[in-house]
Order: structure tokens, then C-alpha cells, then sequence
């Protein structure tokens, strides 16, 4: 430009040069302000941090502090409407707290006491008291500004393949221009003819107007930012535009599935007592003896019986034994609770009862035997369940021409008992971490980019070998934000499918993009070489052609709904 318009001078085309001049200014302030306005998209989304917090000093009084000096373990209030100050955990109170500012959730979340709340999202009409876990700085929200920043500051394959080809198309452009103002001249005065060199050399310069890259190099970098700034605005946290790129051309998806495709705690699926009518009876007296024990399927049977609204009565005397089970009074009996090998081994099994427990051990779970002293009273399956979205989520990234495959460590009745509910046609039992990353690079090296799918602190060596990471639970997780390359904060498998169409739309965006900005200027180069555009005009499309591919490309910047 600066060539061109120095040309335009010296041939005393000063209406030419300063249009040039105006019009050049004009594209680079349109190009700073656009990616100015996806970067503050991402900016505006996160910086919602309140700057001050209400600490509740041990003696019950108040004061208002900035929220990086409220340390772990103080209390501050949070009223109704105010935004949380620092992440923690509710001592006091009960609201619904909108954590869209994170997670992307449309619907606030109900929070009451023992829950985690964060910095950022918004408490709603109850007022909370919440012991912070961790200062500001190591804030779920202040990790997730930081990544994002990391992330714009990555560039994507397709973006450094265009700021490749501008480093060498620059050169032959100016090369090209310099040829056309002097071969054809030289030509024809080797002829005899006469030429006209301020024809020529106008020329050269149009051509040198029309060869400026600007709307080549913009298109891309606006995209990019606006893709990450709308999947941030979807609580999809992507750590830069490689990951955009990459989660695009993906033909397979490898699925952990604890914690990942089922929701990671066991639940109560089946009560079979020895008694007809005796299923009632069997829960109370487990769910007490689960109270009092702190074994995760207990509780699972405790939290089963209040959901079923039973009145569950205290134990006493309670006896657990590792790995095995637990014995406790319960209404003045004693009881055991355990599995099949506990309750045998302490001689309260019957042989009329061993065939029923063998049989339930062959189906998906674990069977919890309950027995009196005089002998067992029945038995109760525990599983984990899919997550409600899982079976759609996978369906959808079928249509998406994704296959999808489940690696677990589990036995395979229960692995095949999932992927038939999931409808999962590909899983792989009994894998070992190492077995799952080995697995990740076999199906990579049958049908094409592979990503694996985990719960971001497990997993690690097949998240390491996949071509792209995706964890969920980012919002509870510190792990989860540390190891993958693509993040679903709010814990919601729909994100996947959603990325995926996501992804393929701004690389369908960024090749428009690149097609329209190279077909206009070899439309107008090819104008200009036959005399048929000036300056002026080559200006003029270049500038249009910025505007177009930049208007394009903020589409991006409206994500669509997850569903």
C-alpha cells in the first residue's frame, strides 16, 4: 500500500493517492475493531468477578473487602441477587444460583448447605453464608480467564497455513506488479512501438493495491476468536484454535465410561427379598446400616430409602469389616450387610439362597446380601446408571458420521449391559490405563482421528494419546481444566455434538472466507492487468472484500443452542 501510494504521488495522482490512503485507513480500522469486539466477547463473558465481598468476621459483624483478600476458610454473605465473590461451599441458607457466566446452563442450579458455589455466578433470591475453599486467584473463574487468554493466543493449523502462504504470495505480488510496469513497456519499445509507461506503471500499482492480503489474513483470526469466545459462552471451554480445528475432523470418539457416559455413583436398581412384601422392611434396615457406615454403596441404599419416602431407623453397635461389610442392631436385632462371601463365611447363608445370589451376580452392578442371624433376608443390586443425555448425545454424533466407542475397565456383562442400553454397538472391557491408550492409537491407525472422551483425572494416558481431549466436570474439577484440550464445564455431554457442528461451521466459514477473498482479487488483478480498473477501484475491493469476509466470520459469534 505504502508502494502504491507513493507511486500515485510521483505520477501526481494526488486524488488517487489520498483515496487510496483514506480508504486503506478505513479497512485497518474496521480489521482492529472486529477482532477487537471477539476478544471482548470473551472478555466481557468472564470478567464478572465482583470486585468486593461481605466478610462475616468471627464476632458476627460485617465489612465490606476486596474479594482477593477473602482467604480460605471465611465466611462471607452473598445477598440476593449479588454476584458469589470467591468459590466455596454454603454453610448457611438456600437459593438457586444462575451459573450461566460458567457453564452455560440457561437454568439456575439450586444450591443449599454442603454445596459448592463459584466466583462469578449470580446467587438468586435466598441469601447464602459460604466458607470460601480457595483464594480468587485459583478460582474456577480466574483459571478459566487464564486459559481462554492461552487459547487466543494459539493459533490453529489453518491459520498459520494462510500467514505460510502470505509470507511468500507478498514477494511475488510486489514481484508481479514490478514486472507489469516494466516488461510490457520494454516489449514494445524493442518492437518499435511506442509505450505509454504512465499507463504501465498505473497498472503495477493497481495490481499492487488489489495483491494486499488483508482480507486473506483477517478472515481467519476473527473467526477463530468468535468460535471461541460463543463456546465459551456455551460453558465449552476449548484451549485454543488447534483443538477447534481438530475436533472438526474427527472420525471416531473413544467414551470412558464411569463418570463419564454413567453418572459414577451406584444406585439402587433391583430389591429381591426372600419374603413376598419383605422389600420394605429389607431397605429400612439396610439404609440404617448405611447411615451409620461410610461405604459408598450404603449410602447409595440410604439415599434410595428417603427417596422412596421409608422411614429409616438408627443403628447402633455397627461393626464394619474392609472390603467385605458390616453388622449393626437395628430394632433390637443385629444384622449383617455385605457380599455373598461376607454373609457365607459368617454361616448365615442357606443353600436354597446360593443359587439366587449367584444368578444376580451375573447381571451388570454388585449385590448387597442382608441377613438376620438366623439367616438372609434377600438381596439388593446396585449400578451405575447412564446419564440421562448419553444415549442421544451418541445417537447425534452418529448422524455427525462419528463412531463411538466405550473403554472401561469394568467386567464385560457389565460394559455389554451399558452399551446395550446406550446403544452403543463398539465397547471394550477390562482395560487397564494403558490398555485404553493402546486402544486410542489402534483405533486411530483403523478409521482416522481419534478423540477420547474422560472425566479429566482419570484416563490420563488415553486422553494423552488421543488427537484431541475432552473432559467433563470442568466446573469442579481443577484437573479436568489442567489435562484436556476441550473442556464441557457444566458437566453436559450435549456439548459434544454441538462442538463437533460448531467446529465444522467455522472451517466451513474460514474457507469462504479464503475462496471469496482469492476469487475477487483475481477477478480485479485480472481487471487491472488488461487496463480495466484503477486505483481506486482496487481499493475499493479490497476494503469490501475485508468487510464481507469479517462480517462472515462474527456469524460465529451466535453459538445456537446445545440442543
Amino acid at each position: 500500500m505504502t508502494l502504491a501510494i507513493g507511486g500515485a504521488v510521483l505520477l501526481g495522482e494526488w486524488g488517487e493517492a489520498a483515496t487510496v490512503a483514506f480508504l486503506f485507513g478505513l479497512a485497518e480500522a474496521l480489521e482492529a475493531q472486529s477482532l477487537a469486539r471477539a476478544r471482548r466477547a470473551v472478555r466481557s463473558l468472564l470478567a464478572v468477578a465482583p470486585e468486593t465481598a461481605e466478610l462475616i468476621d468471627p464476632n458476627g459483624s460485617t465489612r465490606i473487602v476486596p474479594a482477593e483478600q477473602v482467604t480460605p476458610g471465611r465466611r462471607v454473605r452473598v445477598r440476593a441477587g449479588e454476584r458469589v465473590p470467591i468459590d466455596g461451599r454454603v454453610l448457611v441458607g438456600r437459593s438457586a444460583v444462575d451459573q450461566k457466566s460458567i457453564t452455560g446452563e440457561s437454568v439456575p442450579v439450586d444450591k443449599e448447605v454442603g454445596d459448592e458455589v463459584f466466583a462469578g455466578t449470580v446467587n438468586g433470591d435466598g441469601a447464602l453464608e459460604v466458607e470460601a475453599t480457595k483464594p480468587l486467584r485459583d478460582s474456577v473463574l480466574a483459571r478459566t480467564m487464564t486459559l481462554v487468554r492461552e487459547a487466543q493466543a494459539r493459533r490453529m493449523p489453518l491459520e498459520r497455513s494462510i500467514e505460510r502462504f502470505s509470507a511468500v504470495y507478498t514477494p511475488i505480488a510486489v514481484g508481479l506488479a514490478v514486472a507489469l510496469m516494466l516488461v510490457p513497456p520494454l516489449m514494445l519499445q524493442a518492437t518499435g512501438q511506442s509505450a505509454d509507461w504512465r499507463e504501465w506503471i498505473m497498472r503495477g500499482l493497481v495490481v499492487l493495491v488489489v495483491a494486499c492480503p488483508c482480507a486473506l489474513v483477517i478472515g481467519t483470526p476473527v473467526a477463530v476468536v468468535s468460535a471461541l469466545a460463543s463456546s465459551a459462552r456455551k460453558g465449552v471451554l476449548v484451549k485454543g484454535g488447534q483443538f477447534l480445528e481438530a475436533i472438526g475432523r474427527l472420525r471416531v470418539l473413544a467414551f470412558d465410561k464411569t463418570g463419564t457416559l454413567t453418572l459414577g455413583d451406584p444406585s439402587v436398581v433391583e430389591v429381591v427379598p426372600k419374603v413376598p412384601d419383605g422389600a420394605e422392611q429389607m431397605l429400612r434396615i439396610a439404609a440404617a446400616l448405611g447411615d451409620h457406615g461410610g461405604h459408598v454403596l450404603g449410602r447409595a441404599i440410604a439415599r434410595h430409602a428417603r427417596d422412596q419416602q421409608l422411614a429409616v431407623p438408627s443403628a447402633s453397635d455397627y461393626r464394619a469389616e474392609a472390603g467385605l461389610g458390616a453388622s449393626g442392631m437395628v430394632e433390637a436385632s443385629r444384622y449383617h450387610i455385605g457380599s455373598h462371601r461376607y454373609v457365607d463365611q459368617a454361616g448365615l447363608c442357606e443353600e436354597s439362597f446360593h443359587a439366587s445370589i449367584d444368578n444376580a451376580a451375573q447381571e451388570p452392578g454388585t449385590a448387597v446380601v442382608l441377613s438376620t442371624t438366623d439367616g438372609p433376608l434377600g438381596w439388593i443390586r446396585l449400578a451405575d446408571r447412564p446419564r440421562p443425555e448419553a444415549a442421544g448425545v451418541l445417537a447425534d454424533l452418529s448422524r455427525l458420521g462419528l463412531h463411538s466407542v466405550m473403554l472401561t475397565g469394568d467386567n464385560p456383562a457389565t460394559a455389554a449391559a451399558i452399551a446395550r442400553e446406550l446403544g452403543l454397538t463398539d465397547h471394550r472391557a477390562n482395560l487397564l490405563p494403558a490398555d485404553k491408550a493402546q486402544a486410542v492409537l489402534e483405533l486411530d491407525a483403523q478409521h482416522g482421528p481419534t478423540g477420547m472422551v474422560g472425566d479429566g483425572v482419570n484416563d490420563a494416558p488415553a486422553l494423552a494419546e488421543a488427537r484431541v481431549s475432552v473432559s467433563l466436570g470442568g466446573i469442579a474439577s481443577a484437573s479436568a481444566l489442567e489435562v484436556a484440550d476441550i473442556v464441557l464445564m457444566a458437566d453436559d455431554l450435549r456439548g459434544l455434538p454441538w462442538l463437533v457442528r460448531h467446529s465444522r461451521r467455522t472451517l466451513a466459514i474460514i474457507r469462504q472466507n479464503i475462496a471469496l477473498a482469492i476469487g475477487i482479487k483475481v477477478l480485479v488483478l485480472l481487471l487491472a492487468i488488461v487496463g480495466l480498473a484503477d486505483l481506486w477501484m482496487a481499493i475499493a475491493a479490497d476494503v469490501g472484500t475485508t468487510l464481507v469476509v469479517v462480517a462472515n466470520a462474527m456469524r460465529l459469534l451466535r453459538p445456537g443452542d446445545l440442543t
